[in-house]
């Protein structure tokens, strides 16, 4: 099957002074897969996904790849264009639902007006569109839910909105970026669990962000393991679990809490472990920046 997603040679910098932030990052995701990005906090985890999106911030320039949308290279295209196609085929379920809700809007628009503004569905359309996916999502009361301001809300609830109006265009490709980091671990299980139904029933091909080991056996096909910018191992889960080809994925499963053995002590990753990652990042930045100054 061909990737419906595939990044390739994806490298970002620090605009203006060429501190590399991607390393020649290269994932491919299928239709209907879901492909987890794990790696301690500032691995670059939430950045290739915003360079999916077309949301990097203004101090970040991709300086090299391709990001390859069913074929079409969106780091080519006119930015309307890019715009058009991403509203279109894709979403966003943020980390965090109360600062991603906006405050001073009440709920239902902020799943219609996408459907609305950027699709060109009638108002009537898109609020039966939200309300059934309100319910979808079990929540009760769908109708009164939309007339609420996201304060009104639990956490809980929110995320499920969010997951909500994610789906909410029929995407074929969603980025969940830490989308149960803010909740309680009780409400955690529920969205996740809630997550992987509809991916499943809707059949959305997922880059689905954590840190979190756990949650990546429980939801992903397969995963990439990022450290500093650069993905230093992909296998599909069964294989990545029973054993994992690079040292830092060893480590960093070796680290994972066992909660089977509640009195066993944490184990960090060892430093001659990073030594090692680091030399090869380190060797792969002098090789990019030589071919960047060409012969």
């Amino acid at each position: 099957m061909s990737a419906y997603l595939e990044i390739r040679n994806l490298s970002a910098v620090v605009r203006g002074t060429g501190e590399r932030l991607l390393r020649g990052v290269s994932i491919a995701l299928e239709a209907g897969h879901v492909t987890g990005l794990v790696g301690e906090s500032g691995a670059g985890k939430s950045m290739i996904g915003k360079a999916v999106l077309g949301i990097l911030p203004t101090a970040v320039e991709v300086v090299e790849g391709e990001i390859l949308l069913d074929g079409q290279d969106l780091l080519r295209m006119p930015p309307d264009r890019r715009r058009r196609l991403i509203g279109a085929t894709a979403a966003l379920i943020p980390q965090d639902p109360l600062t991603a809700l906006n405050p001073s809007h009440r709920v239902g628009p902020q799943i219609t007006d996408r459907l609305v503004d950027i699709l060109g569905w009638s108002r009537a359309d898109a609020e039966a569109r939200a309300q059934a996916l309100l319910d979808e999502v079990h929540i009760a009361e769908p109708a009164r839910v939309m007339k609420s301001y996201p304060h009104e809300l639990s956490g809980g609830m929110r995320q499920r909105i969010l997951i909500a109006a994610a789906f909410a265009a029929e995407p074929r490709l969603i980025v969940a970026d830490e989308p149960t980091t803010a909740l309680d671990v009780t409400v955690q299980k529920q969205i996740l669990r809630l997550i992987a139904e509809m991916q499943a029933r809707h059949g959305t091909a997922m880059l689905f962000v954590t840190h979190d080991l756990g949650v990546v056996s429980k939801i992903c096909q397969d995963l990439a393991v990022l450290y500093a910018g650069k993905v230093v191992e992909q296998a599909a889960m069964r294989d990545f679990f029973r054993a994992p080809a690079h040292p830092y994925s060893r480590a960093l499963l070796a680290a994972t809490p066992q909660y089977t053995d509640p009195t066993g002590s944490l184990r960090p990753v060892e430093r001659d472990v990073l030594d090692t990652v680091e030399a090869e990042i380190a060797a792969d930045d002098r090789e990019w920046r030589n071919g960047q100054a060409g012969p």
